[in-house]
């Protein structure tokens, strides 16, 4: 694809609302969730811990497993592979799952955005199989593409052994690895539209008319929760993977093990209402911020926008005083085409007082296509006629 040899610096000092990040410096010695297995709470533009508890503690993720079936999902349809007004036909191994379902009949065939309805609203194990096995072929295949994602991801704690989250033996995640798959989900601004939703219908205007009510009973209850998972099994208890947005803050609360819904409920309510209490953050840049310009060798076009790939904030504490900030931004030389948008070119990393305190990738905007022979002829050509 293109090759990195060597990198350059731009330094940029400013000043803005922001101090250092002490929140990185998580409370400790503090019981926020009592009747949890695991747990974990972090602000997600920047990845920052606020509580854990036994956060990488291997333990069965139930439904919770379909954040990375829905994370699969959304990187189709990001990539062409997939559209929403897409029929998907439903086999009949996808029908016979049991559990959570919208009860797909063999044949049956469903959009995919009424599939992810389904998926992220009902927790549909059928609709979860329907997809795996359109996307990849089978759920066999398409588990490998889920334990793929973990290890690129960095997941350590992941093992999928399916794509429903069903009782399988090897089949486990932590506190923290959900939270991270949680993290990357959410880049995808779409997905709240379906895992914020309390309830839908499918099979409008037909006998087979179906209520959909949201699993995760916080998005009516709380203010500004819109996602993402819940799950249930006898050996995994019941499990919550939230995400809540509050005065432009986003945090996501992970709980394993809970002994009943109202337990889980109180106890991610719990770890919310300290996030929001306690913290706050100071946005940098929005997603898709062009950052800078990335020089691409025989490409279509000469050059590429380098952007944000997520929302770039600052975290601190609640009433910490304002400090200056400077800006690294290390590219890529010798990029060179045929690029894809959303390939890596480049690094931007936020200091304060020499230190580190925020790195994140910058992307390429859009794909730049190889240039054919008679592109660069012409690129020479125009060159040679200016030198003239």
């Amino acid at each position: 694809m293109w090759k990195v040899m060597t990198s350059f610096l731009l330094f940029i000092a400013w000043t803005i609302p922001m101090s250092n990040v002490y929140a990185q410096e998580k409370d400790s010695g503090v019981e926020l969730v009592p009747q949890a297995r695991s747990a974990i709470l972090l602000e997600r533009d920047t990845g920052t811990v606020l509580y854990e508890k036994n956060a990488h503690e291997k333990l069965p993720p139930a439904s919770m497993t379909k954040i990375m079936t829905m994370l699969l999902i959304m990187e189709a349809i990001h990539d062409g592979k997939l559209k929403w007004n897409e029929k998907v036909r439903t086999s009949e191994y996808a029908a016979s799952m049991g559990g959570s379902q919208i009860f797909l009949e063999p044949g049956e065939e469903m959009t995919v955005d009424e599939m992810m309805r389904g998926i992220a609203i009902g927790s549909a194990n059928d609709a979860s199989v329907a997809m795996a096995e359109r996307i990849a072929g089978s759920e066999e295949a398409f588990v490998q593409m889920m334990n793929k994602k973990a290890k690129q991801l960095g997941l350590k704690d992941t093992v999928f052994k399916n794509a429903t989250g069903l009782p399988a033996e090897g089949h486990y995640s932590s506190a923290y690895d959900m939270a991270m798959m949680a993290k990357e989900l959410l880049k995808y601004d779409d997905i709240t539209k379906y895992t914020g939703k309390y309830e839908d219908y499918l099979r409008e205007n037909t006998d087979e008319k179906f209520w959909l009510v949201n699993t995760n009973r916080l998005v009516k209850f709380y203010p500004g929760v819109d996602g993402v998972k819940t799950g249930f099994t006898a050996e995994a208890k019941y499990c919550l993977t939230a995400t809540a947005k509050k005065n432009g803050m986003r945090v996501i609360a992970v709980i394993f093990g809970a002994p009943t819904p109202k337990d889980r409920n109180a106890q991610i309510t719990k770890l919310l209402d300290y996030a929001f209490s306690q913290y706050e953050t100071h946005p940098v840049y929005k997603k898709d911020t062009v950052i800078a310009t990335v020089k691409v060798s025989k490409g279509k076009t000469k050059a590429v926008e380098a952007v944000t790939s997520e929302p770039i904030s600052v975290l601190t504490k609640k009433g910490v005083s304002v400090k200056e900030m400077k800006k690294v931004v290390k590219l890529n030389e010798n990029v060179q085409a045929p690029v894809r948008k959303g390939d890596v070119l480049g690094t931007l990393i936020l200091k304060q007082n020499g230190k580190e305190v925020l790195r994140r990738p910058l992307v390429a905007k859009q794909s730049v296509a190889e240039a054919s022979w008679w592109d660069l002829f012409k690129r020479t050509l125009q060159a040679l006629t200016k030198s003239a």
